[in-house]
């Protein structure tokens, strides 16, 4: 076996050995005599593994021609163009995707090759590939030279025609999800190479499995400004995308986000606020018990920033958040339960731990407080109260009896509540938070019965029902923002629960 031959066995290629050959025997034509025939096949050998791609996220723009193994996605239809020879025949071509466990990639079919795919190619089929890869319109694309289908090969990529964001994988393409919308993002522009403006939006939509981040391009950033949080979307012909370690589905040209008519639940893990630690990013939820007005601020390049403080309690503590940028403007009350997902724990003001929502966190509100809690908690306070977080963590000091819910601390909180208990007046029932009806209370020591939503946890324990504030006294451990119904007899305004269901 010649020098030739031994270095064709060593490489695992799907050249032809009489193709190597002639390009080892041009090789040592181009060199002059420099190098032989075994250092020319070298040569050749090293050129053809540089073009074999180990996965699709391999490819770069710069290569020459590459070799690789992916599944059909996604094909698109055939296309016709005039070519610049006018006497020339009508040009075809169809884009396919094609995508490994590492990424995905569109490869364009030209001429016959895009005419057999109409006819022949069907999703879910693995292909070998050969063609050159650059940079086109929507990114990284490869212009094919051959095709050729590989039936005995694997690829793990899911083809699904629902996916729930569980089955989100690295490459998807003509992905169709429904899920709640939990956030949405304001408009930004960016310049691209071109000279060409972008535009690109932000969605975040969850289901029964998870929740992801729905990254909406030029003419389909407009669509962030079409919904709400908690109606329910169905994003169509997405493609999943990785950043910063998390996978994102986008939506381009071909892709659609519409309001759909159907029941879907995002039910979050949250952590609890006891197990926070610094330089974590989590996801925290709880009971507001705090606001703070909006604050603006310079920025070092002399924009105008924003931030807005809220504080929220579950059963194992309570932190403060700070919502930075847009996120400051999300409507936020005392005795909303809420979840902030994504936010970074920081050493904040007089070492309290703080969580920073920044624009990849999402500000989801899952039940609206009371409008009557909190105005009992801001006529307690009086009108010189505030809260005194500032941005950065560099303002002055909170006083939880001075704001919001804090009110009702101690003493405070029983004669506030009194207070409204009064103004509000008893007898017929209003309907409880929530859409719940809160049964008729009785006065006197008579047993009553009552339901709400819990505004303030402790002792003692604080409701409201939409109408009326009533204070509780009971063991029973409760969340803020639940909603429960007790029973037994009122003295003072208090009631004196023997049950709490």
């Amino acid at each position: 076996m010649g020098a030739i031959e031994e270095v064709y066995e060593d490489l695992d290629t799907d050249v032809e050995f009489e193709e190597f050959e002639a390009a080892v025997e041009d090789k040592v034509e181009q060199m002059g005599g420099l190098a032989d025939e075994e250092t020319a096949a070298m040569l050749i050998a090293h050129e053809l593994r540089d073009e074999e791609a180990d996965t699709i996220a391999d490819i770069e723009p710069g290569m020459n021609d590459v070799k690789f193994l992916g599944k059909v996605t996604a094909i698109g239809e055939v296309k016709t163009f005039e070519r610049d020879d006018e006497e020339a025949e009508e040009g075809r071509v169809c884009n396919i995707d094609v995508a490994d466990a590492s990424g995905s990639v569109r490869v364009a079919l030209w001429d016959e090759m895009a005419a057999a795919a109409e006819e022949q190619l069907e999703v879910g089929q693995v292909l070998r590939v050969m063609g050159r890869p650059k940079e086109g319109y929507s990114g990284l694309e490869v212009s094919a030279d051959k095709v050729e289908p590989d039936e005995d090969a694997e690829v793990d990529v899911q083809v699904l025609d629902t996916y729930r964001v569980e089955d989100l994988t690295l490459g998807a393409s003509d992905v169709n999800l429904v899920g709640q919308v939990l956030d949405t993002d304001s408009i930004r522009t960016f310049d691209r190479d071109d000279g060409s403006e972008g535009r690109v939006a932000n969605l975040t939509v969850g289901d029964e499995t998870g929740r992801v981040r729905v990254t909406l391009w030029d003419g389909k950033a407009d669509l962030a400004e079409e919904f709400e949080a908690g109606e329910v979307v169905e994003v169509g012909d997405g493609y999943v995308r990785e950043r910063d370690g998390d996978l994102e589905l986008h939506v381009g040209d071909r892709g659609t986000v519409e309001r759909v008519d159907e029941d879907v639940e995002y039910v979050p893990e949250t952590t609890d606020i006891a197990d926070l630690e610094i330089g974590e990013t989590v996801d925290v939820g709880g009971g507001v018990i705090e606001t703070d007005p909006v604050r603006t601020f310079d920025r070092d390049d002399g924009s105008e920033g924003q931030v807005r403080n809220v504080r929220i309690k579950d059963e194992t503590g309570e932190i403060r958040v700070a919502l930075w940028g847009d996120k400051a403007d999300r409507e936020i009350d005392l005795a909303d339960r809420v979840v902030f997902t994504d936010v970074e724990i920081q050493d904040g003001w007089q070492d309290d731990l703080e969580a920073s929502a920044n624009w990849r966190s999402t500000v989801t509100v899952l039940d609206e407080g009371s409008d009557a809690a909190a105005g009992a908690a801001d006529g307690a306070t009086g009108s010189g109260a505030s809260g005194g977080n500032r941005a950065g963590g560099d303002g002055g000091d909170r006083d939880a009896d001075e704001t919001g819910l804090g009110a009702f601390a101690e003493d405070g909180r029983k004669a506030a509540a009194e207070a409204v208990a009064g103004e509000s007046g008893e007898g017929e029932a209003g309907s409880a938070g929530g859409g719940a009806a809160a049964a008729t209370a009785e006065r006197s020591s008579e047993d009553v019965e009552f339901t709400g939503t819990v505004v303030q946890t402790g002792d003692p324990v604080v409701l409201d029902d939409g109408q009326r504030t009533k204070t509780v006294d009971t063991d029973a451990s409760l969340r803020l923002g639940e909603e429960v119904t007790v029973r037994g007899p009122e003295r003072d305004g208090t009631i004196d629960a023997d049950d709490v269901f």
